[in-house]
């Protein structure tokens, strides 16, 4: 059988309804010589007629040739309009996009990208997924977010640099930046030994300090709660505390080091991937976001 054009199908359909050529034509914008062109041109494609014409005002019969023809052809007419649904989603902004995360920018850039994208386009599919920060990889992501290389190829663009900051009891140190060896032997409190602790840690005894770890958590809350009674001081990241309102707790104060360790946070997308315009828009909101948070670093 050689090809069958959707317009022909739509056709045929139109005609089943009405009944009769003219009408069909009528509700078609066609001229009615131009629906029997078509009917023409379907029936030498699948090798038989689909209508029976009886001649005059009389309506046309489907055959059982038709039935087959039409049934499957209302399928296609179907699949059809959803593609282009689908399609006009996807100019829209209106389709999915996958976005890699870690859990700063879960707790609080994220929200905020979010509620501006719901609110722009309602329909779209948000996926979010937490990628391992010691082999990241964008695969089937559209954006990832993260504050070290990724691997291959992809574009990115740096958000912002982002300090570690001495969290300690209020009143246990002056106003102003602590020097960072000055926290060797000290005790305190912090994450588990995961990827970006190691990496902490190896960037304090670079600068002299190697403190004593009483006790291990990975909830920033739990940190924060156990500097406020006392047992030990806690290096964590300015989006942690930030979220965490630090800076308004009485109970605690918070200082800059020296030197001071500091991540770079950077956005990552595909390279050589055609993008959606929601994928766009998305990395367009995020650089909106992590901009006004960058002014608000101390």
């Amino acid at each position: 059988m050689s090809d069958v054009e959707l317009r022909y199908l739509r056709t045929m359909a139109v005609i089943a309804e009405e009944r009769t050529f003219g009408h069909a034509a009528a509700r078609l914008g066609y001229t009615q010589s131009s629906v029997s062109q078509q009917i023409a041109a379907l029936e030498k494609a699948v090798g038989g007629q689909v209508f029976d014409r009886p001649g005059g005002p009389r309506p046309v019969r489907i055959t059982p040739l038709g039935e087959v023809v039409l049934a499957h052809g209302r399928e296609l007419l179907a699949k059809a309009e959803a593609l282009t649904n689908a399609v006009d989603r996807f100019r829209a902004g209106n389709g999915r996009i996958d976005i890699g995360t870690f859990q700063s920018v879960s707790n609080l850039i994220l929200p905020t990208v979010i509620r501006r994208l719901l609110d722009e386009h309602p329909g779209c599919d948000i996926r979010l997924s937490e990628v391992p920060p010691d082999d990241p990889r964008i695969g089937e992501l559209d954006l990832l977010f993260h504050d070290g290389p990724v691997a291959g190829e992809v574009e990115q663009i740096k958000l912002f640099e982002e300090p570690y900051l001495l969290v300690a009891r209020s009143g246990t140190f002056a106003d102003g930046p602590v020097r960072a060896k000055g926290l060797d032997d000290a005790p305190m409190v912090g994450w588990p030994l995961t990827f970006h602790q190691r990496w902490l840690e190896r960037t304090l005894a670079r600068a002299g300090a190697q403190p004593r770890f009483v006790f291990r958590t990975p909830g920033h809350e739990t940190i924060l709660s156990m500097v406020r009674v006392g047992i030990g001081w806690a290096v964590l990241p300015w989006l942690a505390l930030h979220a965490a309102g630090a800076w308004a707790d009485d109970e605690l104060s918070i200082h800059p080091l020296k030197p001071s360790p500091y991540r770079e946070l950077s956005l990552y997308w595909p390279a050589n991937r055609t993008e959606s315009p929601l994928a766009l828009r998305t990395r367009e909101i995020a650089i909106a976001v992590a901009h006004d948070l960058a002014g608000l670093i101390q």
